[in-house]
């Protein structure tokens, strides 16, 4: 396609690809090559906190800290390679709600973006969505020929038969997690809503549940082979391997048997955890099918909410001139009584509130539970509460000696603003260990110079101040009692040579 046949939207700038040299290209590269390692193991949504453990275990992320991993993560979500998504699933209360702990998953962009990398260094290969299970005989087929058949094959065929073995299980594990990570997107989720869903519901459930069936069919012979193989066998086969190789790229200097032959035992290693899983986690293999069964259910709920909605809609005319002619049909009260608690339900219902419950296991049982008080008030009219009544205490000597008590710590807080203050300025780079009360004050007041953008702010008393930033990349640590702030190497000038100010507003 030419030039002039391209859209205006295919001439855009792609901010996806800015991490790739940005300042902190390393950072950003670090977080975005581990969500996408776990989008390729089929775990759509990465913690923060997932995220800083794996930093911190290299040198390179040794003085990181949380604040720059959040600092980060924003950034990424701007140029759109993360989309954050709000915990609330464990919010058990207010407080916990309003701090939103978020989670992240990889966009479309990213995860295109990251495979390239990976095939820029000879490690991938091309990809589909699927869930085919031609993919697992495939595969079933070749590691036959691997295991039982090596001595039949040359060192040459046998080269080819575990290429065309990792391909296949490349294949295999991206399409998967590809076509999973597809069906959990906000657009089909949005999609399978739609009444046009219905129209093809079955034909897709269908084409999952044949899935499911290939691969526990599979499966069972993948694993079984993998439990089988001996030791010897394999190192039998991994020294022809390692050999064929070495004959193919000797005129190769960096190219290493020894190096070579501790690939194949990792890639291999892989392959038999991905079916057969470890003493920590379950396999690969069980997450698979797990995901495509609940994906199956969930496009049943789906379905079966958009019937009912359309049950709704509908006239049931006819239904209550049937239901008429049955009550018409009774011998008696008591036979139309019977039919009417069948129809409509008991007649008399109470409705209990009960509070959240102490597990959330959903086999557990009620007895376990522990019982739940509920007082009982009159509802009759005219009843009312009882009130305790209780004499008015005199307060203002406690009045008194509260307001003395806050008059003399905010005495105190501008002494200690006032001995921050060298020749007109302050400067957060020289700030020794502060109190909590005096770092808010300070923070406070910088909050109130950002959004001038370096013009002065008048303060309650008068006085005036501006902030200055000498350099945007350059960050200095302010040491307070309640811990450590990293933040830009900033600088408060009082332009004004009044008293330091501003202390009954900033220490609030």
């Amino acid at each position: 396609m030419g030039v002039a046949m391209m859209e205006e939207q295919d001439l855009r700038r792609i901010p996806e690809t800015a991490y790739l040299n940005a300042e902190n290209a390393a950072r950003y590269r670090a977080i975005l090559h581990f969500c996408y390692r776990r989008h390729e193991h089929m775990q759509t949504f990465v913690y923060p906190e997932e995220i800083f453990r794996e930093l911190a275990q290299t040198s390179f992320f040794a003085a990181y800290t949380e604040e720059q991993l959040a600092q980060d993560l924003a950034q990424l979500e701007a140029w759109g390679n993360l989309t954050a998504q709000q915990e609330v699933a464990r919010a058990h209360n207010i407080a916990e709600f309003k701090r939103k702990r978020f989670r992240y998953q990889c966009t479309p962009y990213t995860v295109e973006i990251e495979r390239m990398v990976e095939r820029l260094r000879g490690l991938g290969d091309s990809f589909g969505g699927s869930l085919e299970t031609t993919q697992f005989d495939r595969l079933l087929s070749h590691l036959s020929s691997l295991l039982l058949d090596a001595a039949g094959q040359s060192d040459e065929q046998l080269l080819q038969t575990w290429e065309d073995l990792l391909h296949y299980f490349r294949t295999l594990v991206e399409n998967a997690s590809d076509y999973l990570a597809h069906l959990r997107s906000a657009k089909v989720e949005e999609r399978m809503q739609t009444s046009a869903f219905l129209a093809y519901k079955d034909m897709f459930t269908q084409y999952l549940r044949s899935f499911v069936l290939g691969l526990q069919r599979a499966a069972q012979q993948v694993s079984a082979l993998l439990e089988q193989a001996e030791d010897e066998t394999l190192q039998a086969v991994f020294g022809r391997l390692a050999d064929r190789w070495h004959i193919i790229h000797a005129l190769d200097e960096s190219a290493s048997r020894e190096a070579y032959l501790a690939e194949v035992r990792e890639r291999w290693q892989v392959l038999r955890e991905w079916f057969l899983g470890t003493e920590y986690h379950a396999s690969e293999l069980s997450v698979l099918g797990d995901e495509t069964i609940e994906t199956i259910r969930r496009i049943t709920r789906f379905a079966q909410r958009i019937a009912q909605e359309r049950q709704t809609l509908r006239s049931r005319k006819a239904e209550y001139l049937d239901l008429a002619g049955m009550f018409l049909a009774c011998e008696g009260k008591r036979e139309a009584d019977a039919l009417a608690s069948v129809v409509f339900g008991a007649s008399r219902s109470r409705h209990f509130q009960v509070t959240p419950r102490a597990s959330e296991d959903i086999h557990g049982h009620i007895e376990a539970e522990p019982p739940m008080v509920v007082p009982l008030t009159a509802r009759r009219r005219g009843a009312a509460s009882r009130r305790h009544v209780s004499a008015v205490r005199d307060r203002s000597e406690e009045k008194a000696a509260a307001l003395a008590a806050y008059t003399k710590r905010q005495a105190e807080l501008r002494e200690m603003l006032a001995s921050l203050v060298v020749d007109g300025e302050i400067d957060f780079a020289h700030l020794p260990v502060l109190r909590t009360e005096v770092r808010r004050a300070l923070l406070s007041w910088v909050d109130r110079c950002l959004p001038q953008k370096g013009k002065a702010v008048a303060l309650e008393n008068g006085a005036r101040m501006r902030l200055v930033l000498d350099s945007p990349s350059a960050r200095v640590c302010v040491r307070s009692e309640d811990g450590d702030l990293w933040m830009p190497a900033l600088r408060l000038v009082m332009e004004d040579a009044g008293e330091t100010g501003g202390l009954s507003d900033g220490g609030r």
